[in-house]
């Protein structure tokens, strides 16, 4: 009666089923669950870091990413950020780290002109969201220039518009390090997180600028994945529980870790 009584009134129905008053019920939900995946897009951006997410940006899991991302539908946060926290959990299961307070997960920077058009910055919800269900840090330690819609460009267009176009904020990065010190940690794992994996552009630029900075990056993690047309973002079957091949830069360099992160001695202005 009650969700009869709320689609009679608001229209909503659940986008996986029909069902009226909920977004989505509860049944959908559940099966949205249980599917990490480490992605890799292809072509891969060199050195990306072991990529995980919740699942594909298709269907039911495409609906609620938009619903929060475009329609103010806040109260799907918490299950965005769940799934979010699963992809998380899935990285770390894979790279041998125990999820806690060393982990420290970081919001891919939204742009200020979206974010002032959406009203709210919905990356950054999210991974609160999944933070607060981890036990762990949200830390928006990134900023980002005004670039071009990533929408409207290619894979290459996508990887050459956020060439250096992130930075480590000062502020944030203080607070997180005098954080760490109160506390006596050695280090921190850092997480980058997003919504939606296409072409892997956003997190590597944003893997650089806080390596760039001396923080160390553990992996991404997304709430989805697409799958493009051509089959460009592979999912593998499973996460298991050995971690990855590190991935070098041009010159050879390791860009992840094995340890816990030392801090950042030094940190760009914002």
């Amino acid at each position: 009666m009650r969700t009869a009584l709320l689609d009679l009134v608001t229209g909503a129905r659940c986008p996986g089923c029909g069902r009226p008053g909920e977004l989505p019920c509860v049944p959908c939900g559940r099966r949205l669950r249980g599917q990490v995946r480490r992605v890799v897009p292809t072509p891969t951006p060199p050195g990306l870091a072991p990529t995980y997410a919740a699942g594909e940006y298709d269907g039911l899991l495409r609906a609620l990413v938009l619903g929060h991302k475009e329609r103010h539908q806040f109260g799907l946060a918490a299950l965005l950020g769940d799934l979010l926290a699963d992809a998380v959990l899935g990285l770390c299961a894979a790279r041998g780290v125990v999820p806690g307070r060393q982990l420290v997960l970081v919001p891919a920077p939204s742009q200020p002109a979206s974010t002032r058009s959406r009203g709210h910055d919905p990356t950054r919800r999210l991974t609160r969201a999944a933070a607060h269900r981890l036990d762990a840090r949200a830390a928006p330690l990134l900023g980002v220039r005004r670039v071009r819609d990533q929408g409207e460009l290619d894979r290459a267009g996508r990887l050459a518009n956020l060439e250096q176009a992130m930075w480590v904020r000062s502020g944030p990065a203080g607070r997180l390090e005098r954080s760490v010190s109160r506390r006596g940690e050695a280090g921190v794992w850092l997480v980058v997180c997003d919504d939606v994996l296409t072409t892997g552009a956003t997190a590597r630029e944003a893997q650089r600028a806080l390596r760039a900075a001396g923080w160390g990056v553990l992996g991404i993690a997304t709430v989805a994945a697409t799958r493009l047309r051509s089959g460009s973002v592979g999912v593998a079957r499973g996460c298991t529980g050995t971690a990855p091949a590190a991935s070098t830069d041009p010159t050879g360099r390791s860009l992840i870790d094995n340890s816990a992160v030392p801090l950042a001695k030094q940190s760009p202005t914002d």
